[in-house]
C-alpha cells in the first residue's frame, strides 16, 4: 500500500510539472528571466539580407533567425546615423531627448575619442535595467558613444558605466582611417581644405622673401618669421588629431585596459567572435545578456580571406557573409549549451546601407531594397528602415512575419517586460513593449506616430491611421541630392541636415503603406485627405515638441573638438601604442 502511494504521487507531481513545463514554454512570465542576446550590424541594407529578398549575398544563418522567429518588416531606426541611432536604441528615448542629436552637419555621430561629448551618464540603459534584476551583462564589438568627460581615464561613459558588466570591443567605430595608408574617411573635405589653406599660409612667409632677395624693398625678418609661425601653428593645430586618427580613434579594449593601439585590423573578427563564446560559456547558467555590436559591415569592409570573392556582390557581400557566419557560429554555441529554448535572440542594424561609400571597384556600401535615400538621410526610409528578426523557440511562432510599424526604441521596454525590469520613473520612453505584438495576442502596434530626426531637425513624422491600416509620412525637410536625381549626396559623402535642404510648404506626403518607395507624392488633387492629413501630423509634432526639455548637446562642436588631455592612451602621451592582444586563435575557427 506505501508502494502504491508513493508510486501515485510520483505520477502526479511527473504530471504537474510536464503540465506547467509546457505552460512556461508558451506563456511569458516576469519570472521567466531568459538569456538574452543582441546582434546589431553596422551600416547594413534592409535589402542585404535574403530573407528580405537579396539574392547575390548568402546569408543562411540570419535566415535560419527568420524562419525560426518572427520578421518585421516595418522596422525603423530612431536616426539614420550610428551614435543618435545606438543611443536611441540603448535607452528607449529619441536622441534629441538625451543631446545625442547633433546640430552640426559636420559631427552627427561621436568623431573623436578624445572628445568630451557622450552618452550623459544619467541615461537608463536596458543594460542597467537588468544588471539591477541579476543579469550578466556584456558588450562585444562596438560602442561610439563617447568614452571620457574631463580627463583621460575617467571613463565616465564607458559602457561599464552604463549598465555592462564586461566590454571587449573598440569604444569608437571602425573606419577607413585605421587601415593604414587607406584613403581617409573622417571629414575627408575638411581635411582637404585644410591643406589647402595650410599651403597657403606656408607661401606668404615664401612670397615676402621675394621683395627682400630682388632688392627691392626689405621686408622685416619678425615680419617673416611671425608669418613662418603662423603657419605652422595652423599646421599643428590640426594635423596633431587628423594626422594621427589611426591612432587616436582606433583602439581596442577589454572593460578600461586598451589592448592594441592602434588596432590589429586582421584578427579583430577572430578576437571578438571568442570573446563573445568565452562570454557565453561563462555565464551560461544565466541568466545573461549579451550585446554583440558588429564592426560589419562599415568600410573597409576588413574580410578574412576565405571569405573574399564569396559573393556576388563584390567586397561588401563578403563582409556581409562573414557577418552571417559569426551569428552561426554563436547559434551554434547556444545549441550546443543547450541555451537556444532559453535565449531571446535579436538581430537588427543601427541605420540603412551607406549608399555614397564607393570606390573604384565599384559600391562599398549596402542595399537598400526598394526604399529611397541611406544612411545620413533624416525622413528618407532608405535610410531608417532596418532589418527586425526575433527568435524564442516555444514562446514566438517560427516563420511569422508582421507589417506593423516598430522601432529600435521598442528594445529598451520590451528587455525591460521579458527581464522583470521596471522602467525609470518620471522618464519619457518612446518606445513600447513588443512583446504582445510578437507573441500575436494584439495585431496592431502601439505607436500611433513616429518622428525622424536629422540631427536636431525634424524631417518626417509618420502617422499609423489604424482604423483603415494606413500608414502617411509627411516630409518636412528633404536634403538634396548631388548631382541632381542620383538618389544620394555623392558630392558631400553624407547628406546635411539643414542649409543644403528643400522645405516643403504644404509639406511632401507619401501613403508608404501602398506606396513604399515614396515615389507618388500626393497632393490635394489626387489624395481627398491631403489636408486633414497634414494637419493631424502637424498637430501630433506641436504635442511631441511639447515634451521635450532643454539638455546638454553632447554633440556641439566643443564636445567633438579632439582633446589631447582626454585622448586614452596606451603608453606616455603622446607615444601611445601597444598590443596586448590574446594571439592565441582556434584553428577550429
Amino acid at each position: 500500500m506505501k508502494q502504491l502511494f508513493y508510486g501515485w504521487r510520483c505520477w502526479l507531481s511527473a504530471s504537474l510539472w510536464c503540465f506547467f513545463g509546457s505552460l512556461q514554454g508558451t506563456f511569458i512570465t516576469r519570472n521567466s528571466r531568459p538569456n538574452i542576446v543582441l546582434f546589431m550590424a553596422d551600416d547594413l541594407g534592409v535589402g542585404d539580407l535574403c530573407c528580405y529578398g537579396n539574392s547575390s549575398v548568402s546569408t543562411p544563418n540570419i535566415d535560419r533567425l527568420a524562419s525560426e522567429g518572427v520578421r518585421l518588416t516595418h522596422h525603423l531606426a530612431a536616426a539614420s546615423m550610428c551614435t543618435p541611432s545606438r543611443a536611441a536604441f540603448l535607452t528607449g528615448r529619441y536622441p534629441v531627448r538625451s543631446g545625442m542629436a547633433s546640430s552640426s552637419n559636420l559631427n552627427r555621430d561621436v568623431v573623436w575619442l578624445g572628445g568630451s561629448g557622450g552618452l550623459p551618464p544619467n541615461e537608463t540603459t536596458f543594460a542597467k535595467l537588468l544588471q539591477h534584476r541579476g543579469y550578466r551583462t556584456g558588450l562585444i564589438g562596438k560602442w561610439h558613444q563617447g568614452l571620457s568627460c574631463a580627463s583621460r581615464d575617467d571613463h565616465c561613459y564607458h559602457p561599464l558605466n552604463h549598465g555592462f558588466d564586461y566590454f571587449y570591443g573598440m569604444p569608437f567605430e571602425l573606419l577607413s582611417d585605421c587601415q593604414a595608408f587607406h584613403t581617409p574617411e573622417l571629414h575627408r573635405r575638411l581635411r582637404v581644405r585644410l591643406w589647402v589653406s595650410t599651403v597657403v599660409l606656408a607661401l606668404i612667409p615664401l612670397l615676402l622673401l621675394v621683395p627682400t632677395c630682388a632688392r627691392w624693398f626689405p621686408v622685416p625678418w619678425p615680419v617673416i618669421l611671425a608669418f613662418a609661425l603662423l603657419a605652422l601653428l595652423f599646421f599643428a593645430s590640426w594635423f596633431s588629431s587628423y594626422g594621427f586618427t589611426r591612432r587616436w580613434n582606433c583602439v581596442l579594449m577589454r572593460n578600461h585596459e586598451i589592448l592594441q593601439q592602434p588596432v590589429r585590423l586582421e584578427r579583430l573578427t577572430w578576437l571578438t567572435l571568442k570573446e563573445a563564446l568565452a562570454f557565453i560559456d561563462r555565464y551560461k547558467r544565466g541568466p545573461f545578456l549579451l550585446f554583440i555590436s558588429f564592426l560589419h559591415v562599415h568600410t573597409p569592409l576588413i574580410t578574412k580571406e576565405k571569405f573574399v570573392g564569396h559573393s556576388k556582390f563584390g567586397l561588401y557581400g563578403d563582409n556581409v557573409e562573414e557577418m552571417d557566419w559569426m551569428v552561426g557560429k554563436v547559434l551554434e554555441a547556444l545549441d550546443r549549451e543547450r541555451l537556444a529554448n532559453h535565449t531571446l535572440v535579436y538581430f537588427t542594424s543601427d541605420n540603412g546601407g551607406r549608399l555614397e561609400a564607393q570606390d573604384r571597384s565599384g559600391q562599398l556600401g549596402g542595399w537598400n531594397g526598394r526604399y529611397k535615400g541611406g544612411r545620413g538621410m533624416g525622413g528618407w526610409e532608405g535610410g531608417i528602415r532596418v532589418p527586425g528578426i526575433f527568435r524564442w523557440p516555444t514562446v514566438l511562432e517560427a516563420g511569422k512575419v508582421i507589417d506593423e510599424p516598430t522601432s529600435l526604441m521598442d528594445i529598451f521596454p520590451t528587455l525591460s517586460y521579458i527581464g522583470g525590469g521596471i522602467l525609470p520613473p518620471g522618464r519619457v520612453i518612446d518606445g513600447r513593449n513588443l512583446m504582445p505584438l510578437l507573441e500575436g495576442r494584439v495585431s496592431r502596434s502601439e505607436h500611433e506616430f513616429l518622428f525622424h530626426y536629422c540631427g536636431v531637425s525634424l524631417h518626417t513624422a509618420r502617422w499609423y491611421q489604424k482604423d483603415c491600416a494606413t500608414v502617411w509620412k509627411v516630409h518636412f525637410v528633404t536634403p538634396r541630392f548631388s548631382p541632381e536625381g542620383a538618389g544620394a549626396c555623392y558630392g558631400s559623402g553624407v547628406c546635411p541636415c539643414s542649409g543644403d535642404v528643400t522645405y516643403h510648404d504644404p509639406p511632401l506626403l507619401f501613403d508608404i503603406s501602398r506606396d513604399p518607395s515614396e515615389s507618388r507624392p500626393l497632393n490635394p488633387d489626387n489624395e481627398a485627405s491631403f489636408d486633414s492629413v497634414v494637419k493631424k501630423v502637424e498637430a501630433a509634432v506641436r504635442r511631441h515638441r511639447g515634451t521635450l526639455t532643454p539638455v546638454p548637446q553632447q554633440l556641439s562642436t566643443f564636445n567633438t573638438l579632439w582633446k589631447p588631455w582626454l585622448q586614452p592612451c596606451c603608453g606616455t602621451f603622446p607615444f601611445c601604442g601597444c598590443d596586448r592582444a590574446d594571439d592565441i586563435v582556434s584553428a577550429a575557427w
